[in-house]
């Protein structure tokens, strides 16, 4: 198995929504991001499927110098070889894959954050970061698209904290801030119940609320030059947008079962929004 198919296979076997979106993409620009998400799910399962708490650290610290080797052309992960041919094409920056690296570190060392300030830190590095990233591989002429990609990263950390809640709490991780469990009553030991209590529910609402918001901030930001460009980050917001909606018209009941949209659902919408997406730029084509 050559590189390529190892990241191809990484992708395709997690079953994320990010993987429906590449579909559309051309060749060069498919393989790297197949390539990026990759090596963000490599360095997520060190962290998700080590329990040794110094297993995992070296585990960390191999990536990080495997990071190095990667930038001097001397990579040996299937997914680093990958990357590399394409670094110098996509301009990618070294600092990010070192910022990935080090919010994945952060789930050794944090069971929770205090505020939402706090958090953000970590979604910046492992969800604002690779979207910063992606952007360079989908291309763009307009740096405001660095803020939309910036805040799509966000807006997807989000919804993936308040779909994953009682997942990550059995694994000793709140992601939901401190003060927000405060301003709505509940105890951190409520999210480990299969049951939700109004109290729950509007501490859950609050949260989609706020993913919401960044969504809303993201595609205000996108410049309608890059709109194509980036249809790839649309779809996903489109199929994560689409969860969110789940999520509600379920009553919030994340505690309960996992709310998740079928792989036809997610193949359908990357489908329609892709055409979507084509009809509008024909329109725009058109009336310039």
């Amino acid at each position: 198995m050559d590189p390529d198919q190892y990241c191809q296979q990484k992708a395709a076997a997690s079953g994320s929504s990010f993987y429906y979106s590449f579909l559309f993409l051309p060749e060069q620009r498919r393989r790297a991001i197949t390539a990026l998400y990759a090596f963000c799910r490599e360095v997520d399962d060190v962290v998700d499927e080590v329990s040794e708490t110094e297993a995992a650290r070296m585990k960390v610290a191999w990536w990080r110098a495997e990071v190095e080797r990667l930038f001097a052309g001397q990579a040996s992960h299937p997914v680093a070889r990958a990357l590399s041919p394409l670094l110098e094409s996509f301009d990618l920056p070294r600092e990010h894959f070192h910022e990935i690296i080090n919010g994945m570190e952060m789930d050794i060392d944090h069971a929770g954050y205090a505020t939402f300030a706090d958090l953000e830190t970590y979604c910046w590095r492992v969800a604002s970061v690779v979207g910063l990233l992606s952007a360079e591989i989908f291309g763009y002429e307009d740096a405001g698209t660095r803020d939309y990609a910036r805040d799509l990263g966000m807006a997807f950390q989000l919804t993936n904290i308040l779909r994953d809640v009682r997942e990550d709490a059995m694994r000793g991780r709140i992601y939901i801030p401190g003060e927000d469990l405060d301003a709505h009553g509940v105890k951190t030991g409520e999210l480990l119940q299969p049951s939700t209590p109004d109290h729950v529910r509007r501490l859950f609402e609050a949260q989609a609320h706020r993913a919401r918001m960044y969504y809303d901030r993201a595609f205000a930001a996108l410049p309608s030059g890059d709109r194509h460009a980036q249809r790839s980050g649309i779809i996903m917001a489109r199929i994560y947008l689409t969860l969110l909606d789940e999520i509600e018209r379920d009553g919030y009941r994340v505690l309960e079962h996992r709310v998740a949209l079928t792989p036809l659902r997610k193949l359908w919408i990357a489908w329609r929004t892709a055409r979507a997406e084509a009809r509008h730029r024909r329109r725009n084509a058109r009336a310039a």
